[in-house]
Order: structure tokens, then C-alpha cells, then sequence
């Protein structure tokens, strides 16, 4: 007896020809569009961002240049006056005796951190300096000189060194009886602000109310304009290094050009005589910073693109492979028509095959069982994480990043949530050491609330802790006392997620019984009755399968205490746990 009718027949037999490329085509498309728009934004956005934070530290290091320089010159400013009523140099201008009013200048200087001082006589001649190679020098025409003696004030003087540079001074004139005696000349050192500007990448110049540079990271600068010394060829300069390096730059705004290569230009206003102080700062660090964030983005894409390609080339090679599978079965079964293979035969391999079927199913049936709470707790986040991800992949193809960066963070959320069920399931099923050793309660609240620190600094949660002047120990297992308390911190944070205050308050006491209470100002607690059960929880699906609680109930009744839960007085939940107390090596009686 055969049965050819009742074999299956294969009636295609050709192999699978690629229906799909033209998708193929249109999705990779598609994706190239999708890139390029995608590093076109980043782009613009990274340039823009990193070019106002740049702009914004310029800034804050420019008015902090300023201050300095600013503090420095007020600082100098009160000198002239002060030595200017030294009776010292006064007696010794009267009496034309200088022999100690060198050394006296020289006692001076280091302590006011002048460059130099000078007194002039009557005359204009230098008859005391800290710098002695300036002794009898005449300085009857300049400046300082001669704006000292015409005013009653300090006066202050740029001088242009004949070596390059300048020279800033604040003189004051000494006189007896409105006759004027001398002059008490004080050099300010603002060279040592040029040198320390020297260290850094920006370039920085302080120009007086004429728009004259009198002080540059830049020695050529000096004497110049602002606009003269954008201009100066200084090949060999810092400042030209500095700008050389800078790249080309096509989409951010230039404050200024420097030999043709754009920079940014910060300037400030000192409180000085109409002086302004102007820094350039390149683009380089802001170009390599995107550019890093753009490569990483782009790898980012070229790994996507080779992923979807073995996808598809995995799908081809198995469905060949199916092909191949199915032709060499269809070979199996005409050769078993042509041999006429028995109807016992065929009915006693389906009887193998439904044996095999119905074992598998008993298999099966029982591991469904085992894992039916945890399918049911599992099911509905990872659907919710496929609905985040479509959402997110329609934003992402419509240049909407910020709002995708949501649905990857409730999708994070989400991931949080399953890996609380599966570490619940863990604990429900772990036991700690069978030996009890002596535990320090308060090293042990110590370790819980560094294991809870990330969630509590995340939630914003204020943590009270009364703790007793000496340690309170008990005979138990550290690591299973250590569950207990992160249990009750983790209740004690989920009940406070609609407070705008979360606090929890921490009491470890130890009288006749150790006790630990945990009390939270949140809602509180509505049932009692099966608090303490497996699986029972107040908690919406996907947020826990109620073993916290049971689970550290059978910690606490293993080591011969008690958990207990009330509600507050002024609201939210209390949590006791109470345990025997070790005292002096002995186990008190509960």
C-alpha cells in the first residue's frame, strides 16, 4: 500500500530570485540622505556650541587679565603718595645728603613690587635709584618729571623705550612749605603680564584711549594700531604660528582677520584712562573637537550600514540554504515513492515524531510555568522598548534628535526596570553565609547606602541619618543584613516619586534590641495584611513582583528579629527592622 498523496509536494522548485533589491536600493538611499543631513546638523550645532563656549571662556580669561592688570596699576598708584611724605628723602633733598636714600628706595621696592623707583632733584637730576647704573641721569624734560612738578597730584607717564616697549610711571612731586624739593618717580612692571600671556594660545593687546598698542603678547605690535598689526607680516612670531595653524573655516562668523585667516575677537574696557585690552582666539580646538564628535558619528553610521548589510546577506545565504534544504528533501521523498515505502512504516514514524512532539510539549509546558511571572513582568516593558525604538527611529528619520533622545531615555528606564525584576528574582532565590559572625550595623548601612547613591543622587533624595555615638553590632550574615536595608531604601525611594521634597530619615538605635527604622514621606501604606507576601505589590506592572519585601521578612525571621511597618505620624511609611543585640561578645534575648 503507498501513498503518494499524502507526502508533500514541492511544486517550485527554482531558486530565490532577489524580489526586494529595488527596497534594498531605496532604504540604502534612504540612509545616505539621512547621514548627510544628520552630520550637516551636528555640524552646524557642535560649531556653533563650541564657538560660544570658547567666545565665553575668552571672555572670562580677558576680564581676568584685565583685573590683573587693572589691580596692579592702582596698586602703584598709591606708592608716589606715600613716599612723597617720607621725612627721610624729604630731609635728604633739603640737605643735598643722599648717601642712605639709595639703599632706602632699594628697601622699598621689593615690598611694593615696582619695577624700579628713582628720586629726581630739584634740578631733574637722579639722585637716587634702585637700579644704581642710573645715578645722575637728567631728567629735566620728561614727562614725568615735568608733569610732577606743574601738578599737585600723581601723574601718570608712558614713556616709548628707545629699545622697543614702554615705560609706565607714576610720579608725585616731595615739597616743604609749597616748595617743591623733588620728584619720587615709581616704574610699574607690566612686562611680567606680557611674559605670562606669552603661555597661552590667544593672542592678547592692550591699547591706550588713542587706539596705540602699548602692551602685546606680540613684541611688534608695540606702537602700533589695532589695525596696523593685523596687517604686520611677522612670519616668525607666536602669534602668526598660532594663527597658521587655524584651518579653513567656512561656517562660523569671523570677528577678525589675520593675514587672511579668521579669528575671534574679544575685547574689554579696563578702568584705566580709556585703556582697552583685545585677545584673538583661533578656531582650531573648536574644529577639533566637532570633527572628533563628527567621526565618531559617522563611524556610528558606517557600523549601522555594515550591520544592515550582513543582515542581508544572512538573510540571502539562509534562504539559499532553505532552497538547497528543501530540493534535497523533495529528492528524499520521490525516491521513497518510487520504492513504495509501506503505510506501517510511515504511521510508525509519525507515531516517533508525535512521542517526540508530546515530550518536548511536557518540556515546555513545565518551563512555562516556572517562568510565567516573570514572562507577564517582562512582556509589557519590551514591548513598550519596541514602540520607544519605532518612535525613535521615525524621529531620527525625520532630523528630530532631541525629541529620539526621550525615547531613548524611557527605553534606559525601561531596561532599569527589567533588570530590577531579574535581580529580585536572583535575591528571592539566593541564600548568604550559614555561619553568623559579628556585624557592625552601622558598616553595613554605610555599604547600603553607597550601593543605593547613584538612585538616590539621581532622584535628588535628602538622606537624614541618626546614628548612636557608639556601634551597635549583631550576630548575623553581613551581605543578607545589607539586602534587607536596600530593600527597604529602594521602598522608601519608590514611595517618594511624586514628592517634590523626597526625604528619608535613617534611625539606628541599640537598647535591650538593635533597631533600624526607615521612614519616607511619602504616601504611606493603605494594606497591612499582605504586606509581607511573595508577588503582592502596590507597584504598576513592570516595576517589581513584590519579593522585596518577603524576601527580607525571611532574612530578618532567619537571624531571630522581626520586620515590622507602620505609617507615620506626620505621614509616610516606617519600616522596623529589630534584632538581637550583641553585647560584650553575648547574643541578648530578643
Amino acid at each position: 500500500m503507498t501513498a503518494p498523496d499524502t507526502l508533500p509536494q514541492k511544486s517550485d522548485t527554482s531558486p530565490p530570485s532577489q524580489t526586494f533589491s529595488w527596497k534594498v536600493r531605496l532604504a540604502l538611499a534612504l540612509l545616505l540622505m539621512v547621514v548627510a543631513v544628520t552630520v550637516w546638523q551636528t555640524n552646524r550645532l557642535l560649531s556653533n556650541r563650541f564657538t560660544q563656549a570658547t567666545r565665553n571662556r575668552a571672555e572670562l580669561r580677558l576680564a581676568l587679565y584685565s583685573g590683573n592688570l587693572l589691580s596692579e596699576l592702582r596698586q602703584n598708584a598709591i606708592v608716589p603718595q606715600l613716599l612723597a611724605r617720607d621725612q627721610t628723602l624729604i630731609s635728604a633733598l633739603q640737605s643735598n645728603d643722599f648717601s642712605l636714600s639709595t639703599q632706602r628706595l632699594i628697601s622699598f621696592v621689593d615690598e611694593i613690587g615696582a619695577a624700579s623707583l628713582m628720586l629726581l632733584s630739584q634740578d631733574g637730576r637722579t639722585v637716587a635709584a634702585t637700579d644704581r647704573l642710573r645715578l645722575g641721569e637728567l631728567h629735566r624734560s620728561a614727562p614725568y618729571f615735568v608733569d610732577a612738578v606743574r601738578a599737585n597730584t600723581t601723574v601718570f607717564s608712558v614713556i616709548e623705550r628707545e629699545a622697543g616697549g614702554y615705560r609706565f610711571t607714576y610720579a608725585r612731586r616731595l615739597e616743604d612749605s609749597s616748595e617743591v624739593l623733588g620728584v619720587i618717580v615709581v616704574e610699574v612692571d607690566l612686562q611680567k603680564f606680557e611674559r605670562a600671556w606669552a603661555g597661552i594660545s590667544d593672542a592678547v593687546m592692550v591699547s591706550d584711549s588713542l587706539g596705540t598698542i602699548v602692551l602685546a603678547t606680540e613684541s611688534r605690535w608695540r606702537g602700533l594700531s589695532e589695525e596696523d598689526a593685523l596687517t604686520l607680516q611677522t612670519p616668525q612670531g607666536a602669534i602668526q604660528r598660532a594663527i597658521r595653524a587655524t584651518t579653513d573655516w567656512t561656517v562660523l562668523p569671523a570677528d577678525a582677520y589675520l593675514q587672511g585667516e579668521a579669528v575671534m575677537r574679544i575685547t574689554n574696557r579696563i578702568q584705566f584712562r580709556g585703556w582697552r585690552m583685545t585677545s584673538y582666539t583661533t578656531y582650531a580646538s573648536i574644529r577639533e573637537r566637532v570633527n572628533a564628535v563628527l567621526a565618531l558619528e559617522i563611524m556610528g553610521f558606517a557600523i549601522f550600514l555594515a550591520l544592515g548589510f550582513y543582515t542581508l546577506s544572512r538573510r540571502s545565504a539562509l534562504r539559499m540554504v532553505l532552497f538547497q534544504r528543501e530540493s534535497a528533501e523533495l529528492r528524499v521523498l520521490n525516491t521513497r515513492l518510487q520504492r513504495e515505502v509501506a503505510e506501517r512504516e510511515r504511521v510508525q514514524q509519525t507515531l516517533a515524531v508525535a512521542e517526540q512532539s508530546l515530550a518536548q510539549s511536557s518540556k515546555l509546558a513545565a518551563l512555562g510555568e516556572m517562568s510565567a511571572a516573570v514572562s507577564h513582568e517582562l512582556n509589557q516593558p519590551l514591548a513598550a522598548m519596541k514602540t520607544y525604538l519605532a518612535g525613535a527611529r521615525l524621529l531620527l528619520g525625520r532630523n528630530r534628535p532631541d525629541e529620539a533622545l526621550v525615547s531613548f531615555g524611557r527605553i534606559d528606564d525601561l531596561i532599569e526596570r527589567m533588570g530590577a525584576i531579574t535581580r529580585q528574582l536572583k535575591s528571592y532565590a539566593r541564600k548568604g553565609s550559614d555561619t553568623f559572625v559579628p556585624v557592625n550595623l552601622g558598616d553595613a548601612l554605610a555599604s547600603s547606602l553607597s550601593m543605593m547613591e547613584p538612585q538616590l543622587r539621581q532622584r535628588h533624595v535628602r538622606i537624614a541619618r541618626v546614628l548612636p555615638d557608639s556601634p551597635v553590632y549583631v550576630m548575623g550574615d553581613q551581605m543578607r543584613i545589607e539586602q534587607v536595608m536596600v530593600n527597604l531604601l529602594r521602598n522608601a525611594l519608590d514611595a517618594t516619586k511624586s514628592v517634590v521634597d523626597p526625604e528619608i530619615e535613617i534611625i539606628l538605635a541599640g537598647g535591650e534590641t538593635a533597631i533600624l527604622a526607615v521612614r519616607d514621606n511619602g504616601a504611606g501604606i493603605e494594606d497591612f495584611g499582605e504586606l509581607f507576601e511573595p508577588f503582592y505589590t502596590t507597584k504598576l506592572p513592570g516595576d517589581g513582583v513584590g519579593l522585596g519585601l518577603a524576601i527580607s521578612s525571611g532574612i530578618v525571621n532567619d537571624l531571630g528579629g522581626r520586620l515590622t511597618a507602620r505609617n507615620g505620624e506626620n505621614g509616610g511609611a516606617v519600616f522596623e527592622m529589630q534584632l538581637p543585640i550583641l553585647v560584650d561578645g553575648v547574643e541578648a534575648a530578643e
